[in-house]
C-alpha cells in the first residue's frame, strides 16, 4: 500500500491514510494466510481450521496460477465491454445487446462513483444500517457504473472453473460437510477512483434467533482475487464478530465516531490469493479512492442442514421454502463446474461431489449447459 490516491477523502484524507496503515500492521499480526493444506488423510490443515474459526477470515495464498487469471481476466474485458451504455440501456457501446439485457434474474447492480448505494437503506432486509462517506469522484466520472455482477457463472467460464476448483471444494466440504450447498455467486468490479463501498454488515438473515445457531450457520464466502487487493480497495473485516450474534451496527459506528471500526482489518491479498470469510463476520469495504483495480471472483457455500426445509432470507430472490429438490437443482452448477475445470485443467484431479456420486449424477460442460444455466441465479439459496 504505498499511499497513492486517484480521487482522495478531502478533509477525511489524513485520517483515512493513517487508518489504512494501522489497519494493515494489525492484519500482518493475525497469523490467518497461507497456502491450502491438508493432512496425510486429506483433512484440511488445523492450523487454518484453527486461524479461520478464530478470525473469521483465512487467506490462501497462491491459489490461482497465471493461466486461470489470464483466462479471469480475458472474461473480465469481454463483460466490461458488453456492458449497458448506461444503466437500463438495452445495447452496448459497439450497439450489440448489452450484457444480461435478456436476463429475468438480477444481474447488474449500479452505483453513483465512489457511492454507497446500500448503506443507511431498507434494502437488503436494512442490513447495511450505516452509510460510508462517499469521497467526490473526478468530473470526468459517469453518472453510474456497475460494481457488482450477480448470477456471475452465467457470464463468464473462466469463473466457473474457479467454482469447481478441487482445493476450494475441499475446503468447503471440511467446514460446512461433504453435503455443502451452493449460496450464490458475484463478480465484485472495484474501479480506481470510482469503485463503490460497501457499508458494514454480517450477511446471515434466517438463523440469529435459532436454537441451533452457532458461529458458521450461515456459511461462507470464497473471495478470489484478479489483481489482488489492498487495505485501500479490499473487504475490511472484524475479526471474531461472526461468534458474537447479531451485531448493534450503528452503536458501533457512532461509538468510533466515523464509519474507521478501530477493531477492524484489511484483507490484503496478492493475484491468485483466495480468502474465505465467514458470512456471520462484520464487514465492508470503502469507496475505492485508490489507483488499483480489485477484482473478486466471489462465490460461497452453505451447510445442507442450514439451507435444507428453511424459508430462505429474501436477499438475493423472492423468499422460498429450499426443498430437496431445490437444492440439487442449484449444486448442478457445481457439477458443470467440475468438468468444465477437467477440461481446461486435465492435469488436476476433479473433485468429487458427494451428493452428485450418491445420486449417480454426472454432467457434461456443453453448449446445451451453457445455455441452461442462464437465470441460474434465480435459484440461489439465501439464507
Amino acid at each position: 500500500m504505498d499511499g497513492t490516491t486517484a480521487v482522495d477523502y478531502g478533509p477525511e484524507e489524513a485520517a483515512m491514510q493513517a487508518y489504512l496503515r494501522e489497519g494493515e500492521k494489525r492484519a500482518q499480526a493475525l497469523g490467518n494466510r497461507g497456502p491450502i493444506r491438508f493432512t496425510a488423510d486429506g483433512g484440511l490443515h488445523p492450523d487454518i481450521l484453527e486461524a479461520y474459526w478464530r478470525c473469521g477470515f483465512y487467506v490462501f495464498e497462491g491459489v490461482l496460477g497465471p493461466d486461470e487469471l489470464a483466462d479471469i481476466e480475458r472474461d473480465l474485458r469481454d463483460i466490461l465491454d458488453r456492458l449497458p451504455v448506461e444503466k437500463g440501456a438495452p445495447l452496448d457501446a459497439r450497439g450489440r445487446p448489452a450484457l444480461a439485457s435478456d436476463c429475468t434474474a438480477p444481474a447488474l447492480l449500479w452505483s453513483k462513483p465512489l457511492g454507497d448505494p446500500f448503506g443507511g437503506t431498507k434494502l437488503a432486509n436494512g442490513r447495511h444500517p450505516v452509510k460510508m462517506f462517499e469521497p467526490v469522484p473526478t468530473g470526468d466520472a459517469p453518472k453510474e457504473i456497475v460494481y457488482l455482477i450477480l448470477g456471475s457463472l452465467q457470464f463468464s467460464e473462466a469463473a466457473l472453473r474457479v467454482y469447481g476448483h478441487p482445493q476450494l471444494l475441499a475446503v468447503a466440504a471440511a467446514i460446512n460437510g461433504p453435503d455443502f450447498t451452493p449460496f450464490n455467486e458475484a463478480l465484485f468490479i472495484k474501479e480506481p477512483g470510482r469503485g463503490a463501498s460497501v457499508a458494514w454488515h454480517q450477511d446471515g438473515t434466517t438463523h440469529w434467533d435459532s436454537p441451533e445457531w452457532d458461529q458458521g450457520v450461515h456459511g461462507f464466502n470464497f473471495m478470489g482475487q484478479l489483481y489482488g487487493c489492498t487495505p485501500a480497495n479490499g473487504v475490511w473485516v472484524v475479526p471474531g464478530s461472526h461468534k458474537l450474534g447479531r451485531i448493534d451496527i450503528a452503536s458501533l459506528v457512532a461509538k468510533a465516531g466515523s464509519e474507521r471500526l478501530p477493531d477492524a482489518v484489511p484483507m490484503i491479498a496478492a493475484p491468485g490469493d483466495v480468502a474465505i470469510t465467514n458470512r456471520q463476520s462484520l464487514h465492508g469495504s470503502f469507496a475505492n479512492t485508490s489507483r488499483d483495480w480489485r477484482v473478486t471472483v466471489n462465490f460461497g457455500f452453505h451447510r445442507r442442514k442450514s439451507v435444507l426445509g428453511v424459508n430462505g432470507g429474501g436477499v438475493h430472490n423472492e423468499a422460498a421454502v429450499y426443498d430437496a429438490e431445490r437444492i440439487r437443482e442449484r449444486a448442478r452448477l457445481i457439477g458443470y463446474a467440475i468438468d468444465a475445470r477437467r477440461r481446461r485443467f486435465p492435469g488436476e484431479t476433479p473433485y468429487v461431489y458427494k451428493p452428485h456420486a450418491d445420486a449417480g449424477d454426472s454432467y457434461r460442460w456443453d453448449a446445451a449447459a451453457r445455455a441452461g444455466i442462464k437465470d441460474y441465479n434465480l435459484l440461489d439459496l439465501s439464507i
